[in-house]
């Protein structure tokens, strides 16, 4: 009986464990969808890390309903162990700017092509790599000290500083053109973990600050960066040197530009976090943006939202508008369409008589008397 009890509750504590963990999925597998794109990125420098284990991630714009988007401070996270960072970005599609969601993994999946800077220049990630169960600082992107971190090493990254791109979404309107490579898209297939509870933690108190909203700070947060997730005290946090671009407030309000949450595949699977109905071959020929969507609701097609996302230029490709799924179902088939006919007889039986006739035909033997 002690054993069937002890094994009982591992089990109960196991089923626990997959909640959380499947609940943790569900929240990136929905997607945040806005009719107007986010601003430019900020100009910040990068704080110090504070010690070794710890990985860059970096800011970004995020969402909420009631002051529009908010910065979202870059900082030092605890990485776990041989897990990197991809970077979460917003991408234009079927209408509307979706946010996908970053995660941790054993490689960099596909981020935009946003350059967030620190190393991750819209490809990969240059500023650290796993060595066993350490984590190794590239001295020439990130700053680190040697006093506090010793798993160092030097590496020069060519930066292009004549080109200056502070964009920070793909596809759309001036967006980012870049596609995943196809290192990327291995990545995709590997297993995933969410983002950690701290990193959640720190979004959630930016939101918090109206400071960090983009309608009060036009592009130029104060707290634009911090040196630990949660930690928005004044030591710790590095105010941006400029705005990436000139800020334009939006015409709408919050509330008026959010659109639909897009459900969205689990990053871990095939389809690389691409939003439901849409398939590889639809990605390769959209020129509006990676990973285009439709609103989750298909037979919408009267809601004057769609309508506009829908004549949209920017979905068009090629000259041609990329006609969106049939919205309306097939009409029902006709009476005609209903016959069937009937199955081929068989061989010693004489051949069928024409439609016009009576059918089927005589059979061979008759149940009833032998003959006229």
């Amino acid at each position: 009986m002690k054993i069937n009890r002890t094994v009982a509750r591992w089990l109960l504590s196991a089923i626990a464990v997959m909640s959380l963990s499947a609940a943790s999925f569900g929240q990136i597998a929905v997607g945040i969808s806005v009719r107007i794109g986010p601003p430019a990125l900020p100009v910040y420098a990068q704080p110090m890390c504070p010690g070794p284990g710890f990985m860059w991630t970096p800011g970004y714009w995020a969402w909420n309903d009631d002051g529009g988007y908010y910065w979202v401070p870059g900082t030092w996270v605890m990485a776990p162990v041989g897990m990197l960072w991809t970077p979460g970005y917003w991408g234009w599609g079927g209408g509307f700017y979706a946010w996908h969601a970053g995660y941790w993994g054993p490689h960099i999946g596909f981020y935009g092509g946003i350059n967030y800077g620190y190393g991750y220049g819209g490809v990969g990630f240059v500023g650290g790599e796993w060595r066993g169960g350490s984590l190794y600082y590239n001295r020439s992107v990130s700053n680190v000290s040697v006093t506090n971190v010793t798993n160092v090493y030097n590496k020069t990254v060519i930066v292009n500083n004549t080109t200056v791109n502070n964009v920070s979404y793909n596809g759309g309107t001036g967006g980012i053109t870049a596609r995943p490579t196809p290192q990327e898209q291995v990545a995709a297939n590997e297993p995933h973990t969410a983002p950690l509870a701290v990193q959640t933690q720190h979004e959630t108190l930016a939101s918090q600050n109206k400071q960090n909203w983009a309608s009060v700070n036009r592009g130029r947060p104060a707290i634009a960066a911090t040196a630990k997730a949660g930690d928005f005290s004044s030591h710790s946090v590095v105010a941006a040197r400029a705005a990436g671009a000139e800020y334009h407030a939006p015409a709408m309000s919050p509330r008026e530009a959010r659109g639909p949450s897009m459900p969205l595949t689990p990053v871990s699977s095939n389809s690389m976090n691409r939003p439901s109905g849409v398939t590889p071959a639809t990605q390769t020929k959209s020129a509006s943006g990676f990973r285009p969507f439709t609103p989750p609701n298909s037979n919408n097609a009267n809601n004057p939202q769609n309508k506009g996302a829908q004549s949209n230029p920017l979905y068009e490709s090629k000259g041609k508008t990329a006609a969106p799924p049939p919205s309306n179902p097939p009409k029902p088939s006709s009476p005609k369409s209903d016959f069937h006919p009937a199955p081929a007889p068989h061989k010693s039986s004489p051949p069928p008589p024409p439609p016009h006739k009576q059918s089927p035909p005589p059979r061979e033997e008759r149940p009833h008397g032998k003959g006229r």
